[in-house]
């Protein structure tokens, strides 16, 4: 059964459709890739499964324990907890706020107290809070970031403030991930590592990942199944091999017939 089933999801503004139709199933465990040339409504898909926007039709149904939980129509903060976390394109960090307080207050959401307990201050608020600190300490060791833990998130290098998004995504403690270009900006070594870090967390957080990317290398390198969108419609799904070959999918990255390419 799928982590994550998405049924002939639609999205209009006015009288622009930017994404139509689209259907796809995410299997727990499996890593994913969505790509397609710009504008073909990659975003916005995701701004579908965490709530930002609302779908126009379509369902959107998360398989946990068991259990099926209908996303379309959720707050972010909700879709958050039901189990999905994401990044962004244009990273969305607290850039006011210290390394470690921006992963501390993603970890909020599972705290297990409530405003009395703070407010009180009441033992379990005390044990919570210890367990919040070891917990984001532990992930800002695991992405590099121990050092600069009191740093404003603003002052990071850009590939700091990527690996920062994703950390603070995890804090949260989902079960799909949502990555929209992470190696947006990076070179190729920050790239590779970047590559590398994506394998890494899969298995140690036992995550299934959902992926946004142009750099086709990374894409074809790390990802098991593929789907495909051009102007908003899904135009191929497969493994990476039928991906790359795939006529339709030629003829949208390159703008042209394949058959008369080069003619």
């Amino acid at each position: 059964m799928p982590l994550l089933s998405v049924e002939k999801l639609t999205k209009s503004f006015g009288g622009l459709t930017a994404v139509s139709n689209v259907s796809l199933d995410i299997n727990k465990g499996e890593l994913i890739g969505l790509i397609g040339p710009n504008g073909a409504g990659k975003t916005t898909v995701f701004n579908l499964l965490t709530g930002v926007y609302l779908p126009s039709s379509g369902r959107i149904t998360l398989k946990l324990d068991g259990q099926e939980k209908e996303l379309a129509g959720l707050k972010p903060y909700n879709v958050t907890k039901a189990g999905l976390a994401r990044t962004f394109q244009n990273i969305r960090l607290f850039k006011d706020l210290s390394v470690f307080d921006n992963v501390r207050i993603a970890m909020h959401l599972n705290a297990g107290y409530r405003q009395p307990a703070a407010l009180l201050r009441l033992n379990r608020f005390y044990k919570a809070e210890d367990r919040i600190t070891e917990e984001a300490d532990r992930l800002l060791e695991i992405f590099g970031l121990s050092d600069k833990k009191t740093e404003l998130a603003r002052n990071l290098p850009y590939g700091e403030q990527r690996h920062l998004e994703i950390a603070r995504a995890l804090a949260t403690k989902p079960q799909l991930l949502l990555l929209d270009e992470p190696a947006a900006g990076m070179n190729p070594r920050e790239t590779e590592s970047l590559t590398e870090l994506i394998q890494w967390i899969r298995e140690e957080f036992a995550l299934t990942i959902l992926l946004i990317e142009h750099d086709m290398s990374l894409v074809m390198k790390i990802c098991e199944r593929i789907y495909v969108l051009d102007y908003g419609m899904l135009i191929a799904s497969g493994q990476p091999h039928e991906i790359r070959t795939n006529k339709r999918v030629i003829e949208a990255y390159l703008g042209e017939d394949v058959e008369h390419a080069g003619n």
